[in-house]
This record gives structure tokens, C-alpha cells and sequence, in this order.
């Protein structure tokens, strides 16, 4: 696959613009000239990102775990002119929570926002990336959780995220005969807000709920999504691929965990064959 240049005048459409990595990228983008069409499910921190990233930035809401809002707003939208050459599937969500014992409205959003969210962003907004002319790219954020083996209180998010994961790697096929590009995002923790993402979450899920501001601590030490420029850079130049950026010592030793035991956990059929 071709190295993927952001074009200036060119459209980046990226969803969970409103804070966070999402913001990051618009800005990072932007600053390459492209035009950023930031969608969020906090419109007002959508519109923040879009003034942040220059006059002809647009904004606008948009829940991507809604499948019917989701298509909306990106016909809307590309009904108006917006025919990105990328689009980043950002949006994301977070939660401590174990996949046994969380509540049923917990699952579902995770799910909805982690999973069927990328889903949702993907069937509405491929189809006009596959009739550009020029070349395209698509970019997903997963997680240094979705390529380590799933452990601690977040068993939960590493479910999804691993998931999310393979979303993009379905992408990945099914986008290659269409010679669009697709990059996995898999940064470590970060300073984000990601740990109280429930101030945003609709009611259908459990609704908005603060966390405390100590809640946040942890992640206020941890560097900025700034930190994500030169990998992904570096990935975007090769085409695309897996783009992991851990910020965690123990990442690659946990990949390497997880690699051994799947490479344990496989058999030859040939030699279980023998003798019968």
C-alpha cells in the first residue's frame, strides 16, 4: 500500500473530535492542511475542536452507537460537500468494569460505542471514500490493551478494544482491492478523559454520570496525545499497518506473553493425524 500524504483543502473526517486523541488528530491533520469535519456526541466540544482547527473546520454531533443517527449525519453531511479522503474512527469510551458483573446498560454502551460505533462510522462514510479519485485512508483507534493479554479492573474495555481491533483488521481486508489504506492506533494510557467518559453518556445507557476529579489522577500523569505524532506519522508514510505506541514498560512483554500463549495453544493437525 502507498504512503498516505494528507492533501491540503482535502477532508479528514474524525469521530470523538470533542477531547482527547480525537482532538489531537484533528489538530495534527489540520496543521497539514487538511480540512477537519470533527463529529462528537458532545456537539459543543465538537464545535471547540472545529474552532481550534480553523475557519473552514466544520463540527457536528453524532452518537456512532446509534446505527440510524450514524448514517444520518454522514448524509447530511457529504450532501453538503464533505467527501473525506480520511476518515479516523476515534470515538471511544471507557470503563471499570468486568465483563461478568457489569451492568447490563454498562455492556451495552462499551459495546455500542467500542465496537458497533466503528462499525456504524465504517458502513456510513466507506462508500464515498471508495468513489474518490485520489488516494484515501483510514485510520481506527484501538488501545495498547488490544494486543496484550486482557487483565485487571478493565477486563471489560480490553474486551471491546480488542475487538475494535479487529475491526480494523477486517478493514484492512476487505479495503485492499479498493487500495485504501488502514491504520490500527494502539496508544498506551494517555492524559485524556477517557477515565470519565460517562459525563457524556446517553440515557438509553445509565445516562451522564461524573466521575470524581481524583478519578482522573493517573491519567493526568501520563503524557499528552502528543506523543502519538511520529509513529503515526512513520505509519502513514508506509501505508498504514499496526501503529502501537505504548506507554506502559511492560507493553512488549505482554505481547510477547500473549503471542507465546496463542503459539502454544496451536497444533499441527498433521502430526495429531498420525496414527489413526
Amino acid at each position: 500500500m502507498s504512503a498516505f500524504v494528507p492533501n491540503a483543502g482535502d477532508w479528514a473526517v474524525i469521530t470523538g473530535a470533542g477531547r482527547g486523541i480525537g482532538r489531537w488528530l484533528a489538530q495534527h491533520f489540520a496543521a497539514k492542511g487538511m480540512r477537519i469535519c470533527a463529529l462528537d456526541i458532545d456537539a459543543y466540544e465538537a464545535e471547540e475542536t472545529a474552532r481550534l482547527c480553523g475557519t473552514e473546520a466544520r463540527a457536528h454531533g453524532c452518537d456512532v452507537s446509534d446505527a440510524k443517527e450514524t448514517q444520518r449525519v454522514a448524509a447530511k453531511l457529504i450532501a453538503q460537500g464533505i467527501e473525506p479522503s480520511l476518515l479516523w474512527i476515534n470515538a471511544g469510551v471507557g470503563s471499570a468494569d468486568t465483563l461478568s458483573e457489569a451492568k447490563a446498560r454498562t455492556l451495552d454502551w462499551l459495546m455500542g460505542v467500542n465496537v458497533m460505533g466503528p462499525m456504524h462510522t465504517a458502513r456510513a462514510w466507506l462508500p464515498v471514500l471508495k468513489a474518490q479519485n485520489g488516494p484515501c485512508h483510514v485510520g481506527i483507534t484501538a488501545s495498547s490493551a488490544s494486543v496484550t493479554p486482557v487483565s485487571g479492573p478493565f477486563t471489560l474495555y480490553a474486551t471491546t478494544k480488542q475487538m475494535t481491533a479487529a475491526i480494523g483488521e477486517a478493514l484492512m481486508a476487505e479495503l485492499a482491492e479498493d487500495k485504501i489504506g488502514v491504520t490500527i492506533l494502539c496508544p498506551g494510557i494517555l492524559n485524556t478523559q477517557i477515565w470519565n467518559a460517562a459525563q457524556a453518556r446517553p440515557e438509553r445507557f445509565g445516562g451522564q454520570r461524573q466521575a470524581p476529579d481524583e478519578a482522573g489522577d493517573h491519567w493526568r500523569a501520563q503524557p499528552g496525545p502528543e506523543v502519538l505524532q511520529q509513529g503515526l506519522e512513520e505509519t502513514l508514510a508506509k501505508g498504514g499497518g499496526w501503529c502501537i505506541i505504548p506507554t506502559e514498560n511492560d507493553t512488549a512483554e505482554k505481547m510477547a506473553e500473549r503471542h507465546a500463549a496463542q503459539t502454544k495453544g496451536l497444533f499441527d493437525y498433521a502430526v495429531q493425524s498420525e496414527g489413526k
